[in-house]
């Protein structure tokens, strides 16, 4: 925010505290992506994403995730055709998913109140909608010379 030297603007400042997460995953190369909003950060709607992910993944396809050690990363059963990449604690630089983050909050979700539940899911659903949209965004975001195949 600018402001004239001296004083001190008034910023808008959420009051509640309700929350709801984007869950996503993208591929460089192709520049697919998958998300879903959830209205929690655990182990069950981490689940339901990894399902996601493989229904989304095309015959003969095999998806490689990257993870943190978030606590919602641990538990996941095994599917066919998605394999985990658990990166080291504390590395987020290693996870291309983290600049996809800092810019949908940068861009669209920040300095801003919300009314309700409602309207953060459909903020959160657009953000991620309009970030899917902008061509080449995945791949100048998310593509590392070390993951080429």
């Amino acid at each position: 925010m600018w402001a004239k030297k001296g004083t001190r603007p008034r910023a808008l400042k959420q009051q509640q505290f309700t929350y709801t997460s984007i869950y996503g995953a993208v591929c460089p190369s192709t520049e697919q992506a998958v998300g879903l909003v959830l209205p929690y950060a655990n182990t069950t709607c981490m689940s339901l994403h990894l399902d996601e992910i493989a229904r989304s993944v095309p015959e003969g396809r095999h998806a490689l995730v990257i993870m943190d050690g978030a606590g919602w990363h641990q538990a996941f059963h095994a599917r066919s055709n998605v394999s985990v990449l658990k990166i080291p604690p504390y590395s987020p630089e290693l996870n291309p998913c983290e600049q996809i983050w800092q810019y949908i909050k940068d861009k669209w979700l920040k300095n801003r109140c919300y009314k309700d539940y409602d309207d953060i899911l459909s903020v959160a659903i657009k953000a991620w909608q309009k970030f899917t949209a902008e061509d080449g965004r995945i791949r100048s975001l998310c593509s590392r010379d070390w993951a080429s195949i």
